[in-house]
């Protein structure tokens, strides 16, 4: 392919953490490239994050290449401001080639090989891509939502920011995910009366045995298991995430505890009829299984513990003091007090841009540790894309350096078969 002034030996699509670490080591390899930010670098940070909102893995586990924590609290969990002052410093050391409020319309393949790029600034062409943009795009809010009364405000969990934000009224949280409980904490501390629609997500200690959690599955070498390794292996893809917190210096989110306190436990949200809306009989069941998952990590721990002769404090198991009574499966809106709702049941990825036959039938791209068998096109940034830490600061340095180290080979496999050619 020509080079031209739009023309770039990879192009990177998203300026997040992944983004921003696949430049840092494309630069350490002197190759080419421009990232493609749609908005500014960095910028799910900034703007879909609440107020209160902090980090749920130690300060330790910000390992971004070039760049690990260096305050004076790495087993702290660094807020908002902490965590974008943190990313700043990342920006200005890799100090990326990035065209910001850049689109990405279209990627495409070129018949000589290659891809073209078509943004909101636009025309490129590219060697090879990597998309780096993320898994989550497209908030989910279902259907029912269209249902119900305008006089109730509706927001997806990205939105939320504080509970002085909404209007008077209970607030209905639907989902216990990390977004979920830690919004429906937020709201609980802060006076409001919470509804929440539990669903299957587990949950974790904080701390156990007098550590954080974290640090007994590092040493155990949770986070270094390749998916391909794990007992689930691409399934654990699908695994909701653990709830629990780093706020106020760190603590377990327990749902029984919020439910004594007054906060309102109903099971799985299903539908809304004729301004009432209906539960799955299920909530003692997901409380329990959360339990179950709670209970078997730090089994797994008493475990490691035994089987290395650790000295340290005494361990136990959970034991539930709330239960459901009975399992309420209908909520009529009108005398509920309901003034707005919270979804928070998560994202679908939209990668409808790229024309390329790697996507199975719920739009995600096969791959493995981020190659794809189409040639030249990569991901990164992902959820479990080879590690647990693959979307989060703690692996994708490691996802990084090895999908440059497989440009690299790519590149130099095709310079020795056009020295062939030449020869």
């Amino acid at each position: 392919m020509s080079q031209t002034s739009n023309h770039y030996s990879v192009i990177v699509v998203g300026g997040g953490q992944a983004g921003l670490s696949l430049s840092y080591y494309l630069k350490q390899a002197g190759i080419d490239h421009l990232v493609l930010e749609k908005n500014t670098v960095t910028h799910t940070w900034r703007t879909q994050r609440w107020d209160a909102f902090c980090l749920v893995t130690p300060n330790w586990q910000c390992a971004l290449p070039g760049y690990p924590y260096r305050g004076d609290d790495p087993h702290g969990f660094m807020k908002k401001d902490e965590i974008i002052a943190y990313l700043d410093g990342f920006i200005e050391m890799v100090e990326a080639p990035v065209l910001e409020h850049a689109e990405v319309r279209r990627v495409s393949s070129t018949d000589g090989g290659g891809f073209t790029v078509s943004t909101s600034q636009g025309t490129f062409t590219a060697d090879q891509i990597v998309v780096a943009s993320g898994g989550y795009h497209t908030p989910i809010v279902p259907r029912m939502a269209e249902r119900l009364p305008a006089s109730i405000v509706q927001m997806q969990s990205s939105e939320y920011r504080n509970a002085d934000a909404l209007p008077e009224g209970a607030v209905l949280v639907v989902g216990s995910g990390q977004s979920g409980a830690q919004i429906a904490e937020d709201l609980h501390l802060a006076g409001r009366k919470v509804v929440l629609a539990v669903g299957e997500a587990p949950r974790c200690a904080r701390f156990y045995r007098g550590r954080d959690v974290v640090d007994w599955l590092a040493d155990m070498k949770y986070y270094d298991m390749p998916v391909d390794q794990h007992p689930l292996r691409e399934g654990v893809r699908d695994n909701t995430n653990h709830y629990v917190t780093g706020r106020d210096g760190g603590r377990d989110i327990d749902l029984r505890r919020f439910a004594s306190e007054g906060m309102e436990l109903y099971g799985r949200l299903e539908d809304l009829q004729d301004s009432v809306l209906h539960f799955a009989p299920n909530l003692a069941a997901n409380l329990d299984s959360a339990d179950g998952v709670y209970n078997r990590i730090n089994a797994g721990i008493d475990a490691f513990i035994e089987k290395n002769g650790i000295d340290t404090e005494g361990g136990g198991v959970y034991e539930p003091r709330w239960w459901p009574d009975r399992e309420r499966t209908t909520l009529e809106l009108q005398g509920s007090g309901i003034g707005s709702i919270v979804w928070c049941i998560g994202f679908t990825p939209d990668f409808s841009w790229l024309d390329a036959p790697v996507f199975n039938g719920r739009g995600y791209p096969a791959h493995r540790r981020g190659v794809t068998q189409f040639p030249g096109l990569y991901f990164l940034g992902l959820p479990w894309l080879h590690t647990w830490g693959s979307g989060r600061f703690s692996g994708i340095a490691r996802d990084a350096e090895h999908i440059v180290k497989t440009i690299c080979s790519t590149r130099e496999a095709s310079a020795v078969s056009v020295d062939a050619l030449t020869a």
